[in-house]
C-alpha cells in the first residue's frame, strides 16, 4: 500500500502529463458530461442553428481576413501582419468548444473523455492567453507607428513582428500548460460539469478537496496573464492619445483615433469578459453569468473582430473591393471565352 502511494504521489510531480493520462490514481472519474447552455429540450435546436450560424461567421469572417492579408501585396504590413495572426488565432480559439457545443445541442450523450476534457482546457487556455499577450503587441505596434513614423518600419521589422507572435504562443504555452497540470492532479467527486465546455471554475467545483491554495494560484496567473498586457496596452495608448493631441491637423488625428479605435474596442470585449469570469471574487460566483460571459469571449468577440477591422478599416476595405472586382472579372473572362 505505501509502495503504491509512493508510485502515485511521485507520478504526480515528476510526470505530471502521465498522470493527466491516466487519471484512475486518484480518481474514479474517466470522463465528464458537459451539461451545457439549457437543459431545456425545446431550446436545444435552436441553439444549435444559432450557433452554427455564429460559427460559420467566424469561420468566413476571420478566414477571409487571414487569405486577405495573405496575398493582397498592399497589407504586407506589421500592423496587418498582426491582424492575420489574430484571425488565425480566433478561428482555432473558437473550433475548440464549438462543434462540441453543437454535437451536444442535438445528442443525449454529452460526455466527453478525462483526455478530451483537458486537451479541450489546454488548447483553450493557450489560445485565449496567447491573444491575451498578441493583442499588447498590437498595443505596441500602434504605439510605433504613430509616435515614432519615421522609424516604424526599422522598428517593426519582419523579424520583431516574428518574434513577438512566437514569444506571445509561447507564454500562452506556458500558463495553459501549468494550469491543465494542476486541475488534472485534483481529485473530482463528481462527473457534471455544469458549463458547455471543460473550464477551470467548474472543474474545481467538482474537486473533493479543499481548493483554496489551487484558486489563489489560479488567481494570481490570471492576473498576471490579463494585468500586464493590460497595462502594457494601456500605457501604449496613454502615449498614443498624448501623441495624437500634439498633431496640428484635424485630419491626422481622426486618421490617427481611427487606426486605433478597432484595436481598442476588441480590447475592451476581450479583457473585459476574460476578467469578469476569472478575476471575480468566489462570493459573487455565478454559473448561469459565467456562461454568459464565456459566451463572449469564446464566440462573440471571434465573430465580430473581422467585422470591427473591415468596417473601420479603409484599407481591408479597399482590398476587399480589389478582391470581388478580380473575381467577378475572372467570371466574366471565363463565361467570354
Amino acid at each position: 500500500m505505501k509502495g503504491q502511494q509512493k508510485q502515485t504521489i511521485s507520478g504526480i510531480f515528476l510526470d505530471p502529463m502521465k498522470k493527466i493520462i491516466s487519471p484512475t490514481n486518484l480518481t474514479g472519474v474517466a470522463e465528464f458530461v458537459l451539461l451545457g447552455l439549457t437543459n431545456h429540450p425545446d431550446l436545444q435546436v435552436l441553439l444549435f442553428i444559432v450557433f452554427l450560424l455564429v460559427y460559420t461567421v467566424i469561420m468566413v469572417g476571420n478566414m477571409l481576413i487571414f487569405f486577405l492579408i495573405l496575398v493582397d501585396p498592399s497589407l504586407q504590413t506589421p500592423m496587418y501582419f498582426f491582424l492575420k495572426v489574430l484571425s488565425f488565432l480566433d478561428v482555432c480559439y473558437s473550433s475548440v468548444t464549438l462543434p462540441k457545443m453543437l454535437v451536444n445541442f442535438l445528442s443525449e450523450d454529452k460526455r466527453i473523455s478525462y483526455i478530451g476534457c483537458a486537451g479541450q482546457m489546454f488548447f483553450l487556455l493557450f489560445l485565449g492567453a496567447s491573444e491575451c499577450f498578441l493583442l499588447a503587441a498590437m498595443a505596441y505596434d500602434r504605439y510605433v507607428a504613430i509616435c515614432k513614423p519615421l522609424m516604424y518600419m526599422a522598428i517593426m521589422n519582419e523579424k520583431v513582428c516574428l518574434s513577438l507572435t512566437v514569444l506571445s504562443w509561447f507564454l500562452g504555452n506556458l500558463v495553459s500548460l501549468v494550469q491543465t497540470v494542476w486541475v488534472f492532479t485534483l481529485p473530482f467527486c463528481g462527473s457534471k460539469i455544469n458549463y458547455f465546455f471543460c473550464d477551470i471554475p467548474p472543474l474545481i467545483k467538482l474537486s473533493c478537496i479543499d481548493t483554496s491554495s489551487y484558486e489563489t494560484q489560479a488567481f494570481t496567473a490570471t492576473f498576471l496573464v490579463i494585468f500586464v498586457p493590460f497595462s502594457l496596452i494601456l500605457v501604449s495608448y496613454i502615449l498614443i492619445i498624448s501623441n495624437i493631441l500634439k498633431m496640428a491637423t484635424v485630419e491626422g488625428r481622426q486618421k490617427a483615433f481611427s487606426t486605433c479605435s478597432s484595436h481598442l474596442l476588441v480590447v475592451t470585449l476581450y479583457y473585459g469578459s476574460g476578467s469578469l469570469i476569472y478575476l471575480k471574487p468566489k462570493s459573487i460566483y455565478s454559473q448561469d453569468s459565467n456562461k454568459v460571459l464565456a459566451l463572449m469571449y469564446t464566440t462573440i468577440t471571434p465573430m465580430l473582430n473581422p467585422m470591427i477591422y473591415s468596417l473601420r478599416n479603409k484599407e481591408i476595405s479597399e482590398a476587399m473591393k480589389r478582391m470581388v472586382n478580380k473575381a467577378m472579372n475572372k467570371k466574366i473572362l471565363f463565361h467570354g471565352t
